[in-house]
Protein backbone atom coordinates (compact mmCIF):
# COMPACT_ATOMS: atom_id res chain seq x y z
CA UNK A 1 0.00 0.00 0.00
CA UNK A 2 2.95 2.37 0.60
CA UNK A 3 4.66 1.82 -2.35
CA UNK A 4 1.29 2.66 -4.32
CA UNK A 5 0.82 5.45 -2.59
CA UNK A 6 4.04 6.86 -3.64
CA UNK A 7 3.58 5.93 -7.21
CA UNK A 8 0.42 7.28 -7.35
CA UNK A 9 1.22 10.56 -5.98
CA UNK A 10 4.22 10.94 -7.71
CA UNK A 11 2.20 10.34 -11.05
CA UNK A 12 -0.13 13.21 -9.75
CA UNK A 13 2.83 15.44 -9.41
CA UNK A 14 4.84 14.59 -12.56
CA UNK A 15 1.37 15.26 -14.49
CA UNK A 16 0.38 18.41 -12.59
CA UNK A 17 4.37 19.84 -13.54
CA UNK A 18 3.46 18.75 -17.09
CA UNK A 19 0.58 20.92 -17.20
CA UNK A 20 2.19 23.51 -15.79
CA UNK A 21 5.27 23.85 -17.59
CA UNK A 22 3.67 23.60 -20.58
CA UNK A 23 1.46 26.48 -19.46
CA UNK A 24 5.10 28.75 -20.26
CA UNK A 25 6.00 26.97 -23.50
CA UNK A 26 8.36 24.06 -22.09
CA UNK A 27 7.89 20.88 -22.18
CA UNK A 28 7.42 18.99 -19.23
CA UNK A 29 9.06 15.47 -17.42
CA UNK A 30 6.61 13.89 -19.48
CA UNK A 31 7.22 14.83 -22.86
CA UNK A 32 10.92 14.88 -21.95
CA UNK A 33 10.74 11.49 -20.61
CA UNK A 34 9.09 10.45 -23.71
CA UNK A 35 11.31 12.04 -26.15
CA UNK A 36 13.85 10.31 -24.35
CA UNK A 37 13.06 7.05 -25.41
CA UNK A 38 13.90 7.88 -29.14
CA UNK A 39 15.11 11.46 -29.44
CA UNK A 40 18.55 12.41 -28.17
CA UNK A 41 18.08 12.95 -24.35
CA UNK A 42 19.08 15.67 -22.04
CA UNK A 43 22.12 14.78 -19.73
CA UNK A 44 20.69 13.07 -16.52
CA UNK A 45 20.86 10.11 -14.51
CA UNK A 46 19.29 7.60 -16.90
CA UNK A 47 21.66 5.13 -16.39
CA UNK A 48 22.18 5.97 -13.20
CA UNK A 49 18.44 4.91 -12.56
CA UNK A 50 19.34 1.69 -14.49
CA UNK A 51 22.18 1.22 -11.69
CA UNK A 52 19.80 1.97 -9.12
CA UNK A 53 17.08 -0.60 -10.93
CA UNK A 54 20.18 -3.55 -11.16
CA UNK A 55 20.08 -3.98 -7.82
CA UNK A 56 17.18 -6.40 -7.81
CA UNK A 57 18.46 -8.67 -10.87
CA UNK A 58 20.99 -11.07 -10.15
CA UNK A 59 24.59 -10.72 -11.90
CA UNK A 60 24.08 -12.47 -15.05
CA UNK A 61 20.44 -10.39 -15.60
CA UNK A 62 22.65 -7.11 -14.90
CA UNK A 63 25.31 -7.73 -17.84
CA UNK A 64 22.44 -8.57 -20.01
CA UNK A 65 20.37 -5.39 -19.61
CA UNK A 66 23.45 -2.80 -19.26
CA UNK A 67 24.51 -4.72 -22.76
CA UNK A 68 21.48 -4.36 -23.78
CA UNK A 69 21.06 -0.51 -23.31
CA UNK A 70 25.08 0.10 -24.57
CA UNK A 71 23.86 -2.00 -27.83
CA UNK A 72 20.78 0.22 -28.26
CA UNK A 73 22.61 3.15 -27.37
CA UNK A 74 25.38 2.68 -29.90
CA UNK A 75 22.60 1.90 -32.27
CA UNK A 76 20.93 4.86 -32.33
CA UNK A 77 23.95 6.57 -32.24
CA UNK A 78 24.64 4.98 -35.58
CA UNK A 79 21.33 6.12 -37.23
CA UNK A 80 21.68 9.27 -36.10
CA UNK A 81 25.09 9.56 -37.56
CA UNK A 82 23.75 8.20 -41.00
CA UNK A 83 20.77 10.57 -40.92
CA UNK A 84 22.75 13.86 -40.31
CA UNK A 85 20.89 14.51 -36.96
CA UNK A 86 23.22 17.12 -35.06
CA UNK A 87 23.27 16.05 -31.28
CA UNK A 88 24.03 18.99 -28.28
CA UNK A 89 27.16 17.84 -26.79
CA UNK A 90 26.66 15.49 -24.35
CA UNK A 91 23.17 14.31 -25.69
CA UNK A 92 24.28 11.46 -26.82
CA UNK A 93 23.38 7.94 -24.72
CA UNK A 94 20.63 7.46 -22.58
CA UNK A 95 17.74 5.41 -24.49
CA UNK A 96 18.69 2.75 -23.90
CA UNK A 97 18.94 2.68 -20.33
CA UNK A 98 15.51 3.61 -20.22
CA UNK A 99 14.09 1.07 -22.87
CA UNK A 100 15.67 -1.48 -20.81
CA UNK A 101 14.31 0.10 -17.54
CA UNK A 102 10.69 0.27 -19.45
CA UNK A 103 11.30 -3.69 -20.82
CA UNK A 104 12.04 -4.94 -17.17
CA UNK A 105 8.61 -3.16 -16.04
CA UNK A 106 6.86 -5.09 -18.97
CA UNK A 107 8.59 -8.47 -18.35
CA UNK A 108 7.92 -8.04 -14.22
CA UNK A 109 3.57 -7.66 -15.40
CA UNK A 110 3.99 -10.46 -18.33
CA UNK A 111 6.71 -13.02 -17.03
CA UNK A 112 6.37 -12.89 -12.81
CA UNK A 113 4.26 -13.53 -10.41
CA UNK A 114 3.71 -12.67 -7.25
CA UNK A 115 6.94 -11.55 -4.67
CA UNK A 116 9.25 -11.71 -7.79
CA UNK A 117 6.84 -9.40 -9.70
CA UNK A 118 6.31 -6.69 -7.17
CA UNK A 119 10.25 -6.92 -6.59
CA UNK A 120 11.21 -6.49 -10.29
CA UNK A 121 8.85 -3.28 -10.09
CA UNK A 122 9.95 -1.57 -7.45
CA UNK A 123 13.37 -1.97 -8.90
CA UNK A 124 12.06 -0.69 -11.98
CA UNK A 125 10.17 2.25 -9.84
CA UNK A 126 13.57 3.04 -8.07
CA UNK A 127 15.36 3.41 -11.17
CA UNK A 128 12.16 5.66 -12.87
CA UNK A 129 11.98 7.49 -9.93
CA UNK A 130 15.94 8.67 -9.57
CA UNK A 131 14.93 9.79 -13.69
CA UNK A 132 11.77 11.31 -13.09
CA UNK A 133 12.75 13.40 -10.26
CA UNK A 134 15.55 15.33 -12.25
CA UNK A 135 12.63 16.23 -14.91
CA UNK A 136 10.33 17.06 -12.30
CA UNK A 137 13.23 19.22 -10.58
CA UNK A 138 13.86 20.99 -13.98
CA UNK A 139 10.16 21.73 -14.35
CA UNK A 140 10.25 22.85 -10.88
CA UNK A 141 12.94 25.34 -11.53
CA UNK A 142 11.57 26.82 -14.34
CA UNK A 143 7.74 27.79 -12.66
CA UNK A 144 10.41 28.89 -9.86
CA UNK A 145 11.21 31.77 -12.32
CA UNK A 146 8.07 32.12 -14.28
CA UNK A 147 6.04 32.37 -11.14
CA UNK A 148 8.43 34.71 -8.23
CA UNK A 149 9.49 37.78 -9.87
CA UNK A 150 10.18 39.00 -6.89
CA UNK A 151 12.79 37.91 -4.64
CA UNK A 152 13.73 38.10 -0.96
CA UNK A 153 17.68 38.29 -1.53
CA UNK A 154 18.14 41.88 0.18
CA UNK A 155 16.94 39.79 3.51
CA UNK A 156 18.66 37.02 3.39
CA UNK A 157 21.39 39.02 2.30
CA UNK A 158 21.43 41.21 5.42
CA UNK A 159 20.36 38.00 7.85
CA UNK A 160 23.15 36.65 6.71
CA UNK A 161 25.51 39.50 8.38
CA UNK A 162 24.63 37.46 11.80
CA UNK A 163 27.19 34.71 10.44
CA UNK A 164 29.20 36.98 8.94
CA UNK A 165 28.34 36.72 4.70
CA UNK A 166 30.66 33.61 4.81
CA UNK A 167 29.70 33.40 0.59
CA UNK A 168 31.43 36.43 0.20
CA UNK A 169 34.51 35.23 2.28
CA UNK A 170 34.08 31.58 0.81
CA UNK A 171 34.03 33.36 -2.70
CA UNK A 172 37.26 35.06 -2.34
CA UNK A 173 38.92 31.83 -0.65
CA UNK A 174 38.00 30.02 -3.92
CA UNK A 175 39.48 32.33 -6.25
CA UNK A 176 42.43 32.23 -4.52
CA UNK A 177 43.04 28.73 -4.94
CA UNK A 178 42.89 29.32 -8.78
CA UNK A 179 41.69 26.61 -11.15
CA UNK A 180 42.43 23.80 -9.42
CA UNK A 181 40.16 24.19 -6.51
CA UNK A 182 37.75 25.98 -8.92
CA UNK A 183 37.42 22.81 -10.89
CA UNK A 184 37.57 20.76 -8.20
CA UNK A 185 34.65 22.00 -6.03
CA UNK A 186 32.31 22.19 -9.24
CA UNK A 187 33.13 18.07 -9.50
CA UNK A 188 32.06 17.64 -6.57
CA UNK A 189 29.16 20.12 -6.80
CA UNK A 190 27.95 18.77 -10.21
CA UNK A 191 28.25 15.16 -9.81
CA UNK A 192 26.19 14.96 -6.13
CA UNK A 193 23.79 12.34 -7.66
CA UNK A 194 26.65 10.04 -8.56
CA UNK A 195 27.68 10.04 -5.14
CA UNK A 196 24.70 8.90 -4.01
CA UNK A 197 24.05 6.81 -6.23
CA UNK A 198 27.26 4.73 -5.08
CA UNK A 199 26.13 4.83 -1.38
CA UNK A 200 22.78 3.77 -2.33
CA UNK A 201 24.15 0.73 -4.26
CA UNK A 202 26.25 -0.16 -0.92
CA UNK A 203 23.21 0.05 1.03
CA UNK A 204 20.89 -2.27 -1.26
CA UNK A 205 23.94 -4.54 -2.26
CA UNK A 206 22.30 -7.36 -0.70
CA UNK A 207 18.74 -6.72 -2.30
CA UNK A 208 19.22 -9.72 -5.45
CA UNK A 209 20.21 -12.14 -2.62
CA UNK A 210 17.73 -11.58 0.08
CA UNK A 211 14.71 -10.72 -2.51
CA UNK A 212 13.61 -7.59 -0.41
CA UNK A 213 14.54 -3.96 0.03
CA UNK A 214 15.77 -2.54 3.02
CA UNK A 215 13.70 -0.89 5.32
CA UNK A 216 15.55 2.59 5.15
CA UNK A 217 17.61 3.79 2.51
CA UNK A 218 19.36 7.08 0.82
CA UNK A 219 17.30 7.24 -1.92
CA UNK A 220 14.11 7.45 -0.16
CA UNK A 221 15.74 10.67 1.46
CA UNK A 222 17.02 12.22 -1.75
CA UNK A 223 13.85 12.13 -3.15
CA UNK A 224 11.57 13.05 -0.80
CA UNK A 225 14.05 16.24 -0.20
CA UNK A 226 13.44 16.89 -3.70
CA UNK A 227 9.84 16.44 -3.90
CA UNK A 228 9.33 19.21 -0.67
CA UNK A 229 11.73 21.35 -1.67
CA UNK A 230 10.75 23.33 -4.57
CA UNK A 231 7.90 24.16 -2.53
CA UNK A 232 10.05 26.20 -0.27
CA UNK A 233 10.99 27.60 -3.30
CA UNK A 234 7.73 28.79 -4.16
CA UNK A 235 7.53 30.24 -0.51
CA UNK A 236 10.89 32.17 -0.24
CA UNK A 237 12.09 32.61 -3.60
CA UNK A 238 15.90 33.53 -3.27
CA UNK A 239 18.12 33.46 -6.73
CA UNK A 240 21.39 33.79 -4.51
CA UNK A 241 24.63 35.97 -4.23
CA UNK A 242 26.34 35.74 -7.00
CA UNK A 243 23.23 36.90 -9.14
CA UNK A 244 21.50 39.34 -6.60
CA UNK A 245 25.04 41.04 -5.92
CA UNK A 246 27.68 39.70 -8.25
CA UNK A 247 27.71 39.57 -12.48
CA UNK A 248 25.75 36.23 -12.62
CA UNK A 249 26.97 33.07 -14.16
CA UNK A 250 26.62 31.16 -17.00
CA UNK A 251 24.49 34.23 -19.48
CA UNK A 252 22.02 34.36 -16.84
CA UNK A 253 21.30 37.05 -14.45
CA UNK A 254 23.47 39.58 -14.66
CA UNK A 255 24.89 42.82 -12.94
CA UNK A 256 21.77 44.79 -14.95
CA UNK A 257 19.06 42.37 -12.26
CA UNK A 258 21.52 42.68 -9.36
CA UNK A 259 20.91 44.69 -5.93
CA UNK A 260 24.60 45.75 -6.63
CA UNK A 261 27.71 44.57 -8.14
CA UNK A 262 29.13 43.51 -4.74
CA UNK A 263 29.60 39.57 -4.57
CA UNK A 264 32.79 38.16 -3.53
CA UNK A 265 35.21 41.58 -3.12
CA UNK A 266 33.36 44.15 -1.82
CA UNK A 267 31.51 43.74 2.13
CA UNK A 268 28.00 43.95 1.85
CA UNK A 269 26.80 47.11 3.67
CA UNK A 270 23.99 46.89 6.22
CA UNK A 271 20.39 48.51 5.15
CA UNK A 272 16.77 47.46 4.93
CA UNK A 273 16.01 45.10 3.06
CA UNK A 274 13.41 45.56 0.23
CA UNK A 275 11.54 42.74 -2.50
CA UNK A 276 13.78 43.19 -5.89
CA UNK A 277 12.28 41.87 -8.87
CA UNK A 278 15.12 39.86 -11.32
CA UNK A 279 14.58 38.26 -14.40
CA UNK A 280 12.22 35.41 -15.50
CA UNK A 281 14.94 32.94 -16.58
CA UNK A 282 17.27 32.39 -12.94
CA UNK A 283 15.53 29.66 -10.69
CA UNK A 284 15.04 30.84 -7.30
CA UNK A 285 16.39 27.52 -5.70
CA UNK A 286 18.04 28.71 -3.07
CA UNK A 287 15.53 28.76 0.31
CA UNK A 288 16.76 26.04 1.55
CA UNK A 289 20.00 24.90 0.34
CA UNK A 290 19.13 21.69 -1.64
CA UNK A 291 22.89 20.80 -2.09
CA UNK A 292 23.36 20.88 1.57
CA UNK A 293 20.38 19.15 1.94
CA UNK A 294 21.46 16.30 0.17
CA UNK A 295 25.25 16.10 1.00
CA UNK A 296 23.48 16.00 4.81
CA UNK A 297 21.56 13.19 3.88
CA UNK A 298 24.98 11.12 2.07
CA UNK A 299 27.09 12.27 5.17
CA UNK A 300 24.66 10.36 7.82
CA UNK A 301 23.83 7.30 5.62
CA UNK A 302 27.99 6.99 5.10
CA UNK A 303 28.07 6.58 9.20
CA UNK A 304 27.50 2.90 9.19
CA UNK A 305 29.72 2.14 6.15
CA UNK A 306 33.33 0.73 5.62
CA UNK A 307 36.40 3.45 6.87
CA UNK A 308 36.70 4.71 3.05
CA UNK A 309 32.68 5.36 2.86
CA UNK A 310 32.55 7.36 5.84
CA UNK A 311 35.32 9.24 4.28
CA UNK A 312 34.14 9.94 1.14
CA UNK A 313 30.90 11.13 3.17
CA UNK A 314 32.65 13.47 5.44
CA UNK A 315 35.10 14.94 2.09
CA UNK A 316 31.60 15.12 0.01
CA UNK A 317 29.80 17.57 2.86
CA UNK A 318 32.81 19.66 3.57
CA UNK A 319 33.21 20.19 -0.28
CA UNK A 320 29.26 20.48 -1.12
CA UNK A 321 29.52 23.78 1.83
CA UNK A 322 32.84 25.30 0.08
CA UNK A 323 31.21 25.15 -3.55
CA UNK A 324 27.46 26.66 -2.04
CA UNK A 325 29.62 29.25 -0.34
CA UNK A 326 32.37 30.03 -2.72
CA UNK A 327 30.53 29.66 -5.91
CA UNK A 328 28.26 32.50 -5.02
CA UNK A 329 24.84 30.15 -5.23
CA UNK A 330 24.10 30.21 -1.68
CA UNK A 331 24.16 32.39 1.71
CA UNK A 332 25.43 31.11 5.17
CA UNK A 333 21.82 30.64 6.33
CA UNK A 334 20.32 28.81 3.14
CA UNK A 335 23.51 26.39 4.05
CA UNK A 336 21.86 26.01 8.32
CA UNK A 337 18.22 25.69 6.66
CA UNK A 338 19.62 22.96 4.66
CA UNK A 339 21.32 21.06 7.69
CA UNK A 340 17.63 21.47 9.79
CA UNK A 341 15.87 20.23 7.14
CA UNK A 342 17.77 16.93 5.73
CA UNK A 343 17.80 16.12 9.55
CA UNK A 344 13.94 16.61 9.56
CA UNK A 345 12.93 14.54 6.90
CA UNK A 346 15.53 11.84 8.18
CA UNK A 347 14.12 12.11 11.34
CA UNK A 348 10.27 11.56 9.79
CA UNK A 349 11.11 8.48 7.35
CA UNK A 350 12.80 6.75 9.88
CA UNK A 351 9.80 7.09 12.87
CA UNK A 352 7.90 6.04 9.60
CA UNK A 353 9.61 2.94 9.65
CA UNK A 354 8.94 2.59 13.45
CA UNK A 355 5.39 3.43 14.06
CA UNK A 356 5.75 6.95 15.13
CA UNK A 357 6.75 6.24 18.65
CA UNK A 358 6.91 9.34 21.05
CA UNK A 359 10.58 10.58 20.59
CA UNK A 360 10.30 10.23 16.56
CA UNK A 361 7.07 12.40 16.73
CA UNK A 362 8.96 14.95 19.21
CA UNK A 363 11.98 15.21 17.19
CA UNK A 364 9.84 15.83 13.72
CA UNK A 365 8.26 18.11 15.13
CA UNK A 366 10.98 20.05 16.86
CA UNK A 367 12.81 20.53 13.45
CA UNK A 368 9.75 21.12 11.73
CA UNK A 369 9.41 24.13 14.70
CA UNK A 370 13.08 25.51 14.13
CA UNK A 371 12.96 25.13 10.52
CA UNK A 372 9.88 27.60 10.11
CA UNK A 373 11.54 29.91 13.20
CA UNK A 374 14.50 29.92 10.64
CA UNK A 375 12.58 31.30 7.43
CA UNK A 376 10.71 33.49 9.91
CA UNK A 377 13.69 35.43 11.50
CA UNK A 378 15.24 35.39 7.56
CA UNK A 379 12.03 37.54 6.34
CA UNK A 380 11.15 39.56 9.33
CA UNK A 381 13.68 39.80 11.20
CA UNK A 382 17.09 40.37 9.38
CA UNK A 383 17.98 44.13 10.41
CA UNK A 384 17.85 43.15 13.78
CA UNK A 385 19.96 39.79 13.35
CA UNK A 386 22.39 41.92 11.05
CA UNK A 387 22.49 44.82 13.73
CA UNK A 388 23.63 41.93 16.29
CA UNK A 389 25.77 39.66 14.75
CA UNK A 390 27.29 37.75 17.83
CA UNK A 391 24.10 37.10 19.51
CA UNK A 392 21.89 36.20 16.29
CA UNK A 393 24.72 34.14 15.06
CA UNK A 394 25.13 32.42 17.93
CA UNK A 395 21.80 31.44 18.23
CA UNK A 396 21.27 30.46 14.34
CA UNK A 397 24.24 27.60 14.74
CA UNK A 398 22.66 26.71 18.33
CA UNK A 399 19.36 25.86 16.76
CA UNK A 400 21.40 23.88 14.23
CA UNK A 401 23.15 22.42 16.87
CA UNK A 402 20.24 21.27 19.07
CA UNK A 403 18.24 19.48 15.86
CA UNK A 404 21.61 17.82 15.19
CA UNK A 405 22.09 16.83 18.71
CA UNK A 406 18.05 15.59 19.05
CA UNK A 407 18.84 13.51 15.80
CA UNK A 408 22.05 11.55 17.37
CA UNK A 409 19.96 11.25 20.18
CA UNK A 410 16.40 10.07 19.34
CA UNK A 411 18.65 7.69 16.29
CA UNK A 412 20.65 5.98 19.34
CA UNK A 413 17.59 5.19 21.14
CA UNK A 414 15.73 3.51 18.03
CA UNK A 415 19.93 1.40 17.45
CA UNK A 416 19.13 -2.33 18.44
CA UNK A 417 21.05 -2.98 22.25
CA UNK A 418 23.12 -6.31 22.20
CA UNK A 419 21.99 -8.49 24.45
CA UNK A 420 24.96 -9.73 26.99
CA UNK A 421 24.70 -13.38 27.64
CA UNK A 422 26.44 -14.75 30.48
CA UNK A 423 28.34 -18.15 30.05
CA UNK A 424 27.66 -20.12 32.90
CA UNK A 425 30.40 -20.97 34.86
CA UNK A 426 32.03 -24.26 35.38
CA UNK A 427 30.47 -26.79 38.27
CA UNK A 428 32.30 -29.21 40.18
CA UNK A 429 31.76 -33.10 38.60
CA UNK A 430 30.17 -35.25 41.38
CA UNK A 431 33.19 -37.68 42.87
Amino acid sequence: MLWATVAVAALGLVVALEIAARRYGQPGPVADQLKAAVFAPKPGPLYGGLVLMSVVLTWRQRIIAVGAAIGMDGVLLLVRWTAGVEVADAHFFGNGALLVMLGCAVIAVTRRTGRERVLLLKGVGLGLLLVAGRKSGDAWLLITSKTRPAVLDQFVATADHALGNPSWLAGRMLQATGPIGINVLDLVYAKLAVAAIVVALYQLRHVAVERRFPSHHLVRTFLVIGLLGPGIYMLFPVVGPVFAYGPGASGTGGVQWAAADLWPHTPLPIGTPHLMSYDDITPRNCMPSLHTAWATAIFIHTRKGPRILRFAGTFWLIATLAATLGFGYHYGVDLIAGVVFALTIEAALRALDRGWDRPGIQLVVYGTTVFAALLVSYRYLPMEMARHQELSGSLLLLAMASVVYGYVRTTRLWEPTAVVTRRPEPQPEPA
